[in-house]
């Protein structure tokens, strides 16, 4: 049976009074490496339905796939994460945006399914602002799931370059620190994946179809493509 990701986005969309949500591109680059290696998945949100984005016409590989049949269903009706099943995945992962930063960081359901599928001894994977929803996460055992952890995530410089320091509620960089996080980063906009483990984490845009490889290897245990 072809291993099986669920992908958790946002509801929130938008940021200081501007369109936002889901980065689409974090989500497209990702999903194409994911269908290459005919890996399956399923998208969640926490009201499920439709999900706010943008940048649909960033790149090709966005284009193709936001006008695919299939992708634009799976986008505009998304599963509620109270309906997610944990243990019918193989893994997850968060693709960035801003809207995350205001509803999965703190969302206990996000939480425990993640929870649920790292102590399944799955990878648990994001990618730009997607790993700030990673850092608050406490394991079984009370220990946190990024504490002592390699990881990356969008930078403060990154987010200087967008002006966006107003409008966040917190930096991904310092978040992932100030929870035992051991981050790493290159220049602004240099692709960087970092893997620890069961955990992958991708620094900005850029590294989105990095992070979609890194978490298909670990699941088909090929580094080619189907």
């Amino acid at each position: 049976m072809a291993p099986k990701v669920i992908i958790l986005c946002s509801n929130v969309g938008e940021l200081a009074g501007k369109p936002n949500g889901t980065y689409l591109p974090e989500l497209t680059h990702a999903v194409d490496v994911f269908m290459s290696y005919g890996i399956q998945f399923d998208i969640a949100s926490p009201q499920g339905g439709k999900i706010p984005g943008y940048g649909e016409d960033a790149d090709d590989v966005t284009k193709k796939l936001m006008a695919d049949v299939a992708f634009a269903i799976a986008i505009g009706n998304t599963m509620k994460l109270e309906d997610v099943d944990p243990s019918k995945y193989d893994g997850v992962f968060y693709p960035g945006g801003y809207g995350l930063l205001f509803d999965l960081c703190e969302n206990e359901t996000a939480h425990y399914i993640t929870r649920a599928i790292y102590e399944a001894n799955k990878p648990v994977s994001a990618v730009c602002h997607g790993p700030a929803a990673l850092a608050l996460i406490k394991l079984s055992d009370d220990t946190g799931l990024i504490d002592g952890k390699n990881v990356t995530g969008f930078t403060r410089g990154e987010e200087v370059a967008m002006d966006t320091l107003s409008a966040v509620p917190f930096l991904v960089e310092e978040r992932m620190m100030e929870n035992g996080g051991i981050y790493q980063m290159k220049k602004n906009w240099d692709t960087l994946v970092v893997e620890d483990g069961l955990l992958i984490t991708g620094q900005n845009p850029p590294s989105a179809s990095g992070v979609g490889k890194a978490l298909a290897v670990k699941l088909t245990g090929t580094d080619g493509e189907a």
